[in-house]
């Protein structure tokens, strides 16, 4: 794809950064909002679609919205509403300013519960939602293909898997396991608090991630869904496991109940033959390199806060 203009809502969030840098090494024009650094708020429509009317972007990535599974289940209302109306917000801005075509993310959790034998998922798989959170995004999703369907608008559905890398936040997982072993490096602690350690997931670098994000603009077909995924499975003891041998000492793990949720999925594993066959994209790093960049930069960023 030749250079463009992006409009990236959630830009300055964790997966939004990622890919701003990574539009811009592309050569595009990026205008990134975030609500956080003075943006309009998703809710805020009117004030949404004057952003979107004065950048008048080819592309929108729609990235912002509540993005906390734990946290859904404290305060639903607020998910929804984020999750749900900021989309509708987002694509009917992009509509009336003509913008060419629009990228919305989702979440795999949307596909809730699946069985062994449903693996690896499918986009024509069930929606089965179990938190407050996956409802929202399976919303969000729907929402989306209305607007393909009933506005014949250029909407290309991103369904992701799990992702992680540099600068994730310490509410998601591998950055809490990372976090915990990089600041026990720093103390002296050998203990590790863990909480589900069988769960299984279907885990991308944020970086292999975002070049996907860029593919599905340029190639994705109208309309469509696309899982953003490896294909294959590990478990978070193996995630731990991995993050241990890189370790400056011997640790040990102690579980946690606090750190369990409500409901938590046995395994979510993806099929991404959609995305390789319609935009040819594969992921390059690998887990190992992955939780190797997570760690250190949890190192860098305690050892610069003290």
């Amino acid at each position: 794809m030749p250079p463009v203009k992006a409009l990236v809502t959630g830009a300055s969030g964790f997966v939004g950064q990622h890919l701003v840098a990574h539009l811009r090494d592309c050569g595009d024009e990026v205008v990134p909002t975030d609500r956080s650094d003075g943006g309009p708020d998703l809710l805020d429509a009117e004030g949404f679609a004057t952003l979107v009317a004065e950048v008048r972007p080819n592309v929108v990535y729609h990235l912002a919205g509540q993005a906390d599974v734990g946290r859904s289940w404290s305060a639903p209302v607020e998910t929804l509403r984020a999750n749900v109306e900021g989309t509708y917000n987002v694509l009917a801005a992009a509509r009336t300013a003509n913008v060419d075509r629009v990228v919305t993310v989702t979440s795999a959790d949307i596909y809730g519960l699946v069985a062994p034998e449903d693996l690896p998922l499918t986009e024509s798989a069930p929606i089965r939602p179990v938190s407050p959170y996956a409802a929202s995004k399976a919303a969000a999703d729907v929402v989306a293909l209305q607007a393909h369907l009933g506005f014949d608008q250029h909407v290309v559905r991103a369904r992701s898997f799990n992702h992680l890398g540099p600068g994730q936040s310490d509410r998601f997982v591998c950055s809490a396991l990372a976090a915990r072993i990089a600041d026990n490096e720093r103390s002296g602690e050998t203990e590790v608090r863990v909480g589900n350690l069988s769960a299984r997931r279907d885990f991308t670098d944020v970086r292999d991630v975002v070049r996907a994000y860029r593919l599905l603009a340029e190639h994705g077909r109208p309309g469509e869904a696309y899982n953003v995924c490896s294909g294959t499975s590990t478990s978070v003891q193996e995630v731990m496991d991995r993050l241990l041998s890189m370790a400056g000492h011997e640790m040990h793990l102690s579980i946690d109940p606090e750190l369990f949720r409500p409901v938590d999925l046995v395994e979510l594993r993806g099929d991404p033959s959609r995305i390789n066959d319609d935009t040819g994209w594969t992921p390059d790093l690998s887990l190992d390199a992955t939780l190797k960049n997570l760690l250190d930069d949890w190192r860098r960023q305690l050892s610069t806060a003290d």
